[in-house]
């Protein structure tokens, strides 16, 4: 198995800050549902993993915020019939989420002004516009 789940280039999170828990599964399985644990809960500490650096991890608590309990996120899956199948969708659902939390924030809007010939256009084309319109209305004599 691997060393530890990959989020992205330079940051793995180490098997031993991940937690497992298993139970029955409610939904398709048929006369194995209820004597397999093929649910599956995989928790990871955020606040005290050593994973993440110092910045990722404020990053991390911060965005995550409603989502985590004492600093712990727990992702739950039970979508497939078998346990293993289970697990990979929750390894790759907590890989997805944390590379969310930690990308680094949009770059700041720079505001501009539209250039005058921008603005000449778009005044001309509201003269003829109207132009138009008051043409389409009765003649006057």
């Amino acid at each position: 198995m691997e060393t530890g789940l990959i989020v992205r280039h330079g940051v793995v999170i180490p098997e031993s800050e991940l937690s497992w828990r298993f139970s029955r599964s409610s939904g398709p399985g048929g006369q194995s549902v209820n004597t397999t644990d093929s649910r599956v809960e995989l928790s990871f500490d955020v606040a005290a993993s050593t994973a993440l650096s110092e910045v990722l991890k404020a990053r991390a608590l911060e965005r995550l915020g409603s989502r985590l309990v004492d600093g712990v996120l727990t992702i739950a899956a039970s979508e497939q019939r078998s346990q293993w199948r289970n697990r990979e969708a929750a390894r790759t659902r907590l890989a997805a989420l944390i590379r969310e939390a930690i990308a680094a924030p949009p770059r700041k809007r720079r505001p501009t002004r539209p250039s005058k010939n921008a603005v000449r256009r778009r005044l001309d084309d509201k003269k003829r516009r109207g132009d138009t319109k008051r043409l389409r209305g009765r003649p006057t004599d």
